[in-house]
Order: C-alpha cells, then sequence, then structure tokens
C-alpha cells in the first residue's frame, strides 16, 4: 500500500503542471475515449504534398519537448533541419523511469548523468536503432528555457545543451534562457502574462518563439505575414498511421495557399505539451503560437500530431507509459509521427504535361459537385484534388468527376492535375469555386452542460448526445467542451466549421 501511494504521489508530479490544473485526467480520458471513433470517421485524409526532404524539421515544448528531442535523434536523416527544443530535456533521460521523470528531469533534484545518456544514444545508433548520429554534423538546435519555468527547471534544459553539444557543432546552437516566462509557450501578443503558469501554457512575452526557432532552422526567412494565417487548417485522420498508443483519432495539419496549390514547401512538425491538445485547449497551440503566419510566407506546412485516450495527462511518451522502446524509431508514437512526415512528402513528382484548362463546377446539391475540365493531349488521366488534398484514389480517364461528401451550403474550390503514364503530376489548374446548396453548418464551441441547456444535445445516465445524430460527446458536466456543428434543423455532429 506504501509503495502505491508513493507511486500515486509521483504521478500526481507529472499530472500537476500547473496548480489551477481544471482537467480531471480520469474524465477527459473517458470523454476522449467517446469520441475518438466519431472523430476520425469525420476526418479528411492526410494530404500528399511536394515537400523538400533537406527541409524537414521538428519542434515541441515540455512533454512535446522531450519528444521533439526522440525524434530528432532517431530519425535525424528525417528531421535533417533539426530541432527546437522549449523546457525539454537530454535524450532518454528518464530512462523508462517515472522517478527520473519527474525527479531529475523536470525539477532537476539530482543530477542527470549526461555522458552516460550519450553513451547508450551512441550505442542504439550503432545497433540501427536510431539514425546514423552522423547526420547530426549538420543540423541545427534552437533551445528556450524560461527563466521562471518551475516545471522543467532551467538546469535541465542546461544539460540538454551539454548534449547536444556532444553531437552538434556549438555554431549551429541556440540557446535563450533569458525571457522571464513561466512553463510555457512564448508568444508575442497571445495567452496569459508572461509569469503565469496555467492553460493553455502559452504565454505573451513580446518574444516570436516560433519565428526565432523557424527561422534558425530554415533561415534566412521572408518575414511572416502581416496579416492573419490564410492556408487550410486540416483536421486528419491519425488512426492509419498509429492507432491507440495515447494518439488521438485525428491530428492537425496547416498547409499554405502556395503549397495546397503544389508549390516544394518545407516542413515542420510542432508538438504540444501536456493538458494541450486540442481535447484540453481546443486548437489554440495549432492557431495561436505564431508558426502559421511564417509558414504562409514562406512555403511551410505544418504538422500539430495530437495525443488522445490513453496519454496520460494529454503527454507525449517521453518516459514509458507506453512502450519500453518510446525513444527508438520503433517507439509506437514515434512510427506514428515518421509515418504521417513520409505520407504528406508523398506528392507525386512533377510532369512535363500541360495542366488541365476550362476547369468549372456544376450540378451543385447539398453534398455533391461536378468538376469538369478541357482534355489535355498525352494525358492518361487526371486527379482532382479539394482544398489540397487528392479526392480520386486512381486517375480519371473522363473528363469530369462529381466530387461527393461534401456539407452544405459550404464553399470549396478544386483544381486538376494531368497524369501521364508513368503516375507524374503536372501542376495544378487554376482553381474552380463552387458552393452545395442548402444552409451553411454554424459550429458552437460549450461544455456538455451548456450543449444540453441550449437544446444542442440531450443527456441520458449522465453523458451527453448530440441531438439529431445521437453521437455520444462525452460526460454531462462543465469540465468537457466539444464543439457541435450544425448539419440541418435540429441535427448535430461533432466537428468543426473550419
Amino acid at each position: 500500500m506504501a509503495f502505491i501511494q508513493k507511486f500515486d504521489h509521483m504521478l500526481d508530479l507529472v499530472l500537476d503542471i500547473g496548480s489551477d490544473l481544471t482537467f480531471d485526467l480520469r474524465r477527459v480520458s473517458l470523454a476522449s475515449a467517446t469520441l475518438a471513433l466519431a472523430g476520425s470517421l469525420q476526418a479528411e485524409p492526410l494530404p500528399e504534398l511536394r515537400i523538400d526532404p533537406a527541409q524537414v524539421s521538428v519542434s515541441g515544448l515540455s512533454a512535446g519537448g522531450f519528444m521533439a528531442v526522440q525524434l530528432h535523434l532517431a530519425y535525424s536523416s528525417t528531421f535533417k533541419k533539426g530541432a527546437g527544443v522549449v523546457a525539454g530535456g537530454p535524450y532518454y533521460c528518464a530512462e523508462n523511469s517515472i522517478v527520473n521523470a519527474t525527479g531529475r528531469c523536470m525539477t532537476h533534484s539530482g543530477p542527470i548523468p549526461v555522458q552516460s545518456l550519450i553513451d547508450i544514444t551512441r550505442s542504439w545508433a550503432a545497433s540501427r536503432a536510431l539514425d546514423p548520429l552522423e547526420n547530426l554534423r549538420s543540423s541545427k538546435v534552437y533551445l528556450f528555457s524560461g527563466s521562471r519555468d518551475s516545471v522543467v527547471r532551467p538546469a535541465v534544459m542546461d544539460d540538454l545543451d551539454a548534449f547536444y553539444r556532444k553531437l552538434v557543432p556549438a555554431e549551429q546552437i541556440v540557446y535563450r534562457k533569458d525571457v522571464p516566462a513561466e512553463h510555457a509557450f512564448v508568444t508575442e501578443q497571445y495567452g496569459n502574462a508572461c509569469a503565469t503558469k496555467g492553460s493553455p501554457y502559452i504565454n505573451k512575452c513580446g518574444f516570436d518563439l516560433a519565428g526565432e526557432i523557424l527561422k534558425h532552422l530554415h533561415g534566412p526567412l521572408k518575414p511572416r505575414s502581416s496579416e492573419a494565417a490564410a492556408g487550410r487548417y486540416i483536421e486528419f485522420d491519425q488512426t492509419p498511421y498509429v492507432r491507440g498508443h495515447g494518439m488521438a483519432s485525428t491530428g492537425w495539419v496547416y498547409v499554405p495557399q502556395s503549397c495546397t496549390a503544389g508549390a516544394s514547401c518545407k516542413l515542420h512538425v510542432a508538438l504540444h505539451g501536456c493538458v494541450q491538445n486540442t481535447g484540453a485547449v481546443n486548437q489554440q497551440f495549432i492557431r495561436e503560437t505564431g508558426y502559421n503566419r511564417w509558414a504562409d510566407t514562406n512555403d511551410i506546412v505544418v504538422l500539430y500530431p495530437q495525443t488522445g485516450p490513453g496519454a496520460t495527462n494529454g503527454c507525449f511518451d517521453w518516459w514509458g507509459y507506453d512502450s519500453p522502446d518510446y525513444a527508438k524509431k520503433n517507439g509506437p508514437q514515434m512510427a506514428g509521427i515518421k509515418a504521417m512526415v513520409d505520407r504528406l512528402g508523398g506528392g507525386d513528382p512533377a510532369s512535363s504535361l500541360a495542366p488541365p484548362s476550362s476547369v468549372s463546377t456544376s450540378g451543385a446539391t447539398d453534398t455533391t459537385m461536378t468538376i469538369s475540365w478541357t482534355a489535355v493531349e498525352g494525358a492518361a488521366g487526371y486527379h482532382v484534388q479539394r482544398g489540397g488534398s487528392r479526392v480520386t484514389s486512381e486517375p480519371v480517364t473522363d473528363t469530369r468527376y462529381t466530387d461527393t461528401g461534401l456539407s452544405p451550403g459550404t464553399a470549396y474550390q478544386w483544381t486538376v492535375r494531368s497524369v501521364d503514364a508513368s503516375g507524374a503530376e503536372s501542376e495544378p489548374s487554376a482553381a474552380a469555386t463552387g458552393k452545395t446548396t442548402g444552409a451553411t453548418a454554424s459550429c458552437t464551441t460549450a461544455n456538455n452542460f451548456a450543449h444540453v441547456a441550449a437544446g444542442r444535445a440531450y443527456q441520458r445516465h449522465g453523458f451527453a448526445y448530440a441531438k439529431g445524430s445521437d453521437q455520444n460527446i462525452g460526460l454531462w458536466n462543465f469540465f468537457i467542451v466539444t464543439t457541435l456543428k450544425q448539419t440541418g434543423p435540429g441535427h448535430y455532429v461533432l466537428g468543426t466549421c473550419s
């Protein structure tokens, strides 16, 4: 019994990253489990884009920072541009131990054996559990520790700096620890006061951390957009890449217009911290950390993988709660994120064929639209894309295609690519826009008690259900926050209007 009480106390240290934490782990986990299947059924496939394989990087906060280090070390041949780490620690710091995780790797209550961890890293690379460490010699690293961080102490980041300096040339490492920030992702103007510790763990400190990370890893860059991000926020199905293992059924990716149109783009993977996934803070980490405005002007796709049911407090696995191989290439979460990166970079090589012309839309219904175009000489077929994501699994040989599964009263944009006999695609056509018939969907984000009170849902046996679709949206209380999309009179589904 004494051991169980001690373990519970250590787990609480991992869970209580803020004294004002309002999310109860058990309630969030149960509600997330009820939403997982519904979410994956509504999400889009992850698009295949033209990603420059030499321009891929990763960053993360806290648990996401530890995971960023793991991905960088394990897949250094993929994350060639490097890693940005905010409030993280050395590779394999926890060594499969929650005692180490909550002690030396967070509070620095004892020394971190940096040289021993480097020896383990080299041994695993030699056995091919990690990519060759020689890849790191051309990589870059950006480290950030808030000087007031009381969760992952600056001393832990000092050890990460020492760790990386054994593997990466010193001139390729930037380490900032002079901003008086608590445990949070730092922005110029969004979030809590700089010295605040609390949800959503985004603090306004007059410092553009996302921009500094991207400029160091991918620079020089053009100035960020002065307007709100104008690309597409895509909620995609994560289950083809990792099912379970603490990962949500859906993740998010931000795709600039240039990348949708077929430009060769960079890719950055941004990893949230504990209690910072969409189940805890909705889309704040995705939309408000500052990455996307830089992405718009610099052709950067930003991938936001999401933890979900089974993830301890929404954390990525950096101490072994899901798998003893959590830090290696075959770690389930690691391999899943790598598979997402591979999929995003799977766009076909360019063909010399001309793109189709005279692309137009017609025959709109509430859920379908017909796209037509002029034939291209030499084309073996055509691929149709909606919003940058391919909707044709195989090339179509006709010069018209009916797209289905659309939402009523919604405007969409389609492009068409010619496909040659080898399967290579042309550049995309000019876009054609069309709007489905019917009423425009509207979305409401609220706690489940409010949804029931407003008539958007009903409750039965302590759970809330969306009216019309009867989807289980989680426990009927003030703590579970969901977004309901109205698709007709008195009919609601889990979803988003983004």
